[in-house]
């Protein structure tokens, strides 16, 4: 038995820093860039034997950067011990797998399922973990194969592409030894993205949840789903674990729900699982599901008609870690002046909000109407938008484009002005030449800088057919538009190793004339 689970990245377009503290909302969009986690046993069956053993085998592979990492297993406490070079370890995926398996112990409570649960354990494990190439910079190598940096030349690369070593070195070595992969990325959220498709493959190929085939977006309302929460709650807690810090959360949440407007939960959750000693790892987990997870996640997603485009530009990397530390600083240094700051970008969040919300209820009420204003309004600058009116629907649609635009400009501002009071480039001078011209092209709704800023990467949201010229134009100037779409959904099984498909699951809906 194989199951294979995938999980997507994300964008946050709104709630960048304000995401941090409860009650603050964001609203972060799900993409067709999925990790994909193919779990299946070591062994075709028990060894007679194996009963008296406490430990199993895990074996992890990651193709795309050539590494293969062989572990044990205690089957009475849950963690892993590694039996091969520490250098190819991932702390994500070794904490998705201690976690899943540790809730796997704790909620398998009767003898008959703990019996079950061993001896599929007894088996091994085979984990194979895969990321969409959205997920990573290609850049360099589009560049020195003397490609122009456009859409078309990330979709010539191979699905799943292997992810270069360090260019310093010599056939990925140095001094003769093995050196650790540089691994350049687009900010999609790939560690969340991946420890969700782990500890979902895990949690159902044991038999913990039943997950979908087919992943659906949010229903309406802060809902419950059990298998998805019990999902939620051990990714998020293995994520947080592995990176050392409790952080938001919105991109583990993102990775199992799809897109949402999402409140973070309380920290203290999670005060079981930083206590280092004293406890198991069972007893932690434990102690994490019986805690009242407070988090808020509700349905949202694009209006339809509009793109979502992300833009690598190519000028170096940011440190989010770092830029949230200076902010939190700035915070302290200047708790008035912050505080002011705050709540102008709550509000003007909350407005873009409404008005995307306004523009959703619209299409769902007037879709004719709907569809050839954005039609009408893509071929034009936003100045004109008013001048195309000819009904009140009409009236009421580009309103609520230009009240959703007003939003974001003022979300921007604030956000450039908080950078400068804490010394961080949240939207950097070179972005906000290039956001601004993006903003000013037809049929561009909003163009900013995604989560925290700085200068990884930027997105536009683009009306009907307009996002031909905003490629081209991007191109022009060396940001390279990047194959990734918004797609609602949230972690799903999938039907078999994605790598046997015909075309990538990340461009085989795009075309790019």
């Amino acid at each position: 038995m194989e199951v294979v689970a995938s999980a997507p990245g994300k964008v946050l377009i709104t709630g960048g820093y304000l995401i941090l503290e409860r009650p603050n909302a964001g609203i972060v969009l799900s993409t067709n860039a999925r990790f994909y986690a193919m779990v299946k046993p070591l062994l075709e069956e028990v060894q007679p034997e194996s009963w008296a053993w406490a430990w199993t085998d895990v074996k992890v592979t990651s193709p795309q950067l050539s590494r293969e990492t062989t572990y044990k297993l205690s089957l009475k406490n849950s963690t892993l011990q590694c039996i091969s070079s520490r250098d190819s370890t991932n702390p994500f995926v070794e904490q998705a797998v201690q976690y899943a398996v540790a809730a796997s112990k704790v909620i398998f409570v009767d003898k008959e399922k703990k019996d079950a649960l061993n001896k599929l354990l007894l088996l091994g494990l085979d984990i194979t973990i895969l990321g969409s190439n959205d997920f990573y910079s290609y850049r360099n190598q589009i560049e020195a194969r003397g490609l122009p940096l456009t859409p078309d030349a990330l979709a010539s690369l191979p699905p799943f592409s292997s992810i270069m070593f360090n260019s310093e070195a010599s056939n990925g070595t140095i001094s003769g030894e093995r050196c650790k992969p540089e691994v350049a990325k687009t900010g999609l959220g790939s560690s969340a993205a991946m420890t969700t498709s782990v500890v979902a493959a895990l949690l159902h190929y044991l038999g913990v949840v039943n997950l979908p085939f087919s992943a659906k977006s949010l229903p309406e309302g802060n809902t419950n789903n059990s298998d998805l929460d019990l999902v939620h709650v051990i990714a998020q807690s293995a994520h947080c674990i592995a990176q050392g810090k409790i952080g938001s959360g919105f991109d583990v949440s993102a990775a199992v729900y799809g897109s949402q407007r999402y409140v973070r939960f309380s920290p203290a959750v999670l005060s079981s699982a930083q206590v280092i000693g004293g406890k198991c790892l069972q007893e932690v987990v434990t102690d994490i599901l019986q805690e009242k997870w407070d988090h808020q996640k509700f349905h949202f997603s694009l209006p339809p008609l509009m793109t979502l485009l992300l833009g690598e530009p190519g000028t170096g990397g940011s440190s989010t870690p770092s830029m949230v530390g200076s902010v939190k600083q700035w915070q302290k240094s200047d708790p008035q002046k912050s505080l002011e700051t705050w709540k102008k970008l709550a509000y003007a969040n909350s407005v873009l909000e409404a008005q995307l919300k306004s523009l959703n209820k619209l299409a769902e009420d007037h879709w004719d109407t709907y569809r050839h204003t954005l039609a009408v309004c893509s071929g034009c600058g936003h100045e004109r938008w008013m001048e195309q009116v000819t009904d009140q629907h009409q009236e009421s649609i580009v309103k609520s484009l230009l009240g959703a635009r007003d939003a974001f400009l003022e979300i921007r501002f604030h956000m450039r002005q908080m950078g400068k009071a804490a010394g961080v480039p949240i939207e950097p001078e070179s972005q906000t030449q290039l956001l601004d011209a993006t903003m000013n092209m037809e049929g561009v709704l909003l163009a900013g800088v995604p989560g925290a800023g700085g200068y990884d990467a930027v997105f536009a949201v683009i009306l009907g057919e307009a996002n031909n010229a905003v490629i081209k134009s991007w191109s022009s100037v060396g940001v390279l538009p990047l194959l990734v779409r918004e797609d609602p959904k949230g972690v799903s099984l999938e039907n078999g190793d994605p790598r046997a498909k015909e075309v990538s699951s990340a461009i085989s809906s795009i075309q790019i004339n």
